[in-house]
């Protein structure tokens, strides 16, 4: 199994949580933007194998949008 599994997964979550603070409208604003920059939310599981680029895809707009992951 992959060391890395559900990472992304779990730096999405940080990022939504974060962020929105319980609202939502705001999460699935973040959502949406997530989507805009090019990562497919929902495609990505806590079993999801992990991929180096994505992360650091995440990692970038986690950074834009305020937020440490």
């Amino acid at each position: 199994m992959n060391r890395l599994a559900g990472q992304i997964y779990n730096m999405i979550q940080t990022v939504i949580t974060q962020k929105a603070k319980g609202n939502v409208v705001i999460a699935n604003s973040i959502r949406t933007k997530m989507y805009l920059k090019g990562i497919a939310v929902d495609k990505f599981t806590a079993i999801s194998p992990d991929d180096p680029a994505t992360m650091q895809k995440v990692r970038e707009i986690a950074r834009e949008f305020g937020v440490i992951v």
